[in-house]
């Protein structure tokens, strides 16, 4: 295998650059953990580089391990000043299950590797601390593990262990801002705090007073939210000794008939698929622009939409779709037992019926994935970028859709949700969806907007950007450039005629190559892009 680095690697010389993780919740209080930590495993000690998955080139590490056991420390001590009343540590996500103790005491434990979590470690601080963190990943099947395989190959990626997004500690007066909400309209935000019931909202240089936990604000002359319109409107929370920074945007979603709306007026959403993978931090960029690049070259191709493939990101990655205009359908992330036969190549040939009532019945998988679901919605609610929620994809997981939907209205009733993306259509869905590989595009108005949630991924090999030159994995192959972006351009033409028929979203496989894959626009390394805006945004201006 060829190891990959992007361009920004470049600068971890001098350290990962820390930014504030969550954008929509910010206090002064930050002190950053990401650095250098001991990791234990299998009876040797390595310098680790956090926020990097063991796995990754960039952790240093850059092996997998047997035995899925994993001991990180980190020492460190509070500036002066720092503790305001009671100290936090976060974790952005760490791989699979973890058990935390501070100063050899045990505070807390965690399962599941994709969402945020952190805990109160005020009454365990002494003058000179010592974390330890336990990390056990054996890849269990009934947790949410997305792409990982440990025989990774295909469309199946390398695994990822342990520490994978920044770990940060704040400090919080006593009485605090644990969470805020924001529900929208076109020309108002209805604010909701967590913790604290009582202050003020600043907007515009007004004050806003909080009663019993709420402050709805009223924005004259609003910019509406839109992929080409990314307006963010920027307000602060004060509660007592507490204060907070965060922004809201103004946008509505709605189904008329078989038409999306956004705003109140049909809006085709023109997607890829994103996997977030990189070739050197795997599941986590050298540096957080990495993010903003992707996003900017895929606008420049004429893209307004990102289907995050069941993986859940930073929440700098939604930030930035935030602020340059980027909406994203975001997925769920699996777990369960992947059959080939049944969830690939039968549904593939068109054998595309399935009782998920009696799929995937073990109770503790089936519970691990709705809480994972529940963390994910909360996590990333107040982000306007996110307009739509995939909770199964092509049946990997699948059990009870119909329910699922219900369940994902209860949680989230603002956005559109795909409960079966792909095939094993479910009667509770926003969508027609579908995905068609191999064979002829096509689409047929019906009740329900259509979507076609994967196609294309065309594979566009150049051997010296690429992670693995023995085997290729896309769906049809072009050897030389000019070929590619013909058979794109014509792809794109062959779109812009679904419209008639109902078509209202579509994406297609995939912003970058990943691994095997290389069916992506950019290469692994981020390093070229195979199509130049001027080749296809002319074809894609027809879709809108």
């Amino acid at each position: 295998m060829n190891q990959l680095y992007t361009k920004r690697s470049e600068n971890l010389k001098n350290g990962r650059k820390c930014n504030y993780p969550r954008p929509q919740l910010k206090r002064e209080s930050f002190l950053s953990l990401d650095g250098i930590w001991e990791l234990y495993a299998d009876g040797e000690k390595y310098d680790i580089l956090v926020p990097f998955c063991v796995e990754s080139a960039l952790s240093g590490v850059n092996k997998s391990f047997a035995s899925g056991l994993f001991c990180y420390k980190k020492h460190f001590v509070l500036p002066n000043g720092f503790n305001k009343g009671r100290v936090l540590i976060h974790f952005g996500a760490v791989d699979q299950k973890c058990t935390l103790l501070i100063n050899g005491r045990e505070v807390g434990e965690h399962t599941g590797g994709y969402n945020a979590f952190s805990f109160d470690i005020t009454d365990y601080i002494e003058k000179e601390n010592e974390i330890t963190l336990f990390v056990t990943d054996t890849l269990d099947l009934t947790l949410p593990y997305g792409k990982q395989k440990k025989k990774r190959g295909g469309m199946w990626y390398t695994p990822v262990s342990g520490i994978w997004q920044s770990v940060w500690l704040e400090s919080v007066p006593k009485e605090y801002i644990k969470d805020i909400k924001i529900d929208v309209t076109l020309n108002s935000a209805l604010i909701t705090l967590y913790g604290v019931d009582f202050g003020e909202v600043v907007f515009n240089g007004k004050a806003y007073p909080i009663i019993d936990g709420k402050v709805n604000i009223t924005v004259s002359n609003p910019v509406n939210w839109t992929p080409e319109t990314p307006q963010l409107y920027e307000f602060t929370v004060k509660a007592g000794e507490d204060e907070v920074q965060s922004y809201f945007a103004l946008r509505t979603l709605e189904i008329k008939g078989n038409e999306l709306l956004l705003n109140g007026k049909p809006y085709f959403f023109n997607g890829l698929l994103d996997q977030g993978y990189f070739p050197d931090g795997i599941y986590t960029p050298a540096d957080e622009e990495e993010y903003k690049d992707d996003i900017l070259k895929m606008k420049s191709l004429g893209f307004n939409m990102l289907r995050k493939h069941i993986k859940v990101e930073p929440e700098a990655f939604y930030y930035y779709c935030d602020k340059y205009g980027m909406a994203v359908f975001q997925d769920m992330v699996n777990n369960g037992k992947y059959s080939f036969i049944r969830d690939t190549a039968l549904p593939t040939v068109g054998i595309q019926r399935l009782n998920d009532k009696f799929t995937h019945r073990n109770k503790k998988a089936r519970q691990s994935f709705i809480s994972g679901m529940e963390s994910t919605v909360k996590q990333l609610y107040n982000h306007p970028c996110i307009v739509e929620w995939t909770i199964f994809n092509e049946g990997w997981g699948q059990f009870c859709a119909d329910s699922m939907y219900l369940k994902m209205k209860e949680l989230d009733s603002s956005r559109f949700i795909d409960s079966a993306s792909g095939w094993f259509k479910a009667k509770n869905n926003d969508f027609d969806s579908a995905h068609i590989y191999f064979k002829k595009l096509k689409a047929k108005k019906g009740d329900k907007p259509v979507f076609i949630s994967e196609f294309g991924g065309y594979s566009y090999k150049i051997e010296e950007h690429s992670f693995n030159n023995e085997n290729t994995y896309g769906y049809g192959k072009f050897a030389r450039r000019e070929d590619f972006v013909k058979a794109l351009q014509s792809l794109y033409s062959d779109l812009f005629a679904l419209k008639e028929k109902g078509l209202c979203a579509a994406v297609y496989t995939q912003v970058s190559d990943v691994e095997d894959e290389t069916n992506g626009l950019l290469t692994y390394d981020r390093k070229v892009m195979k199509i130049l805006p001027e080749e296809i945004k002319h074809v894609m201006e027809k879709l809108y």
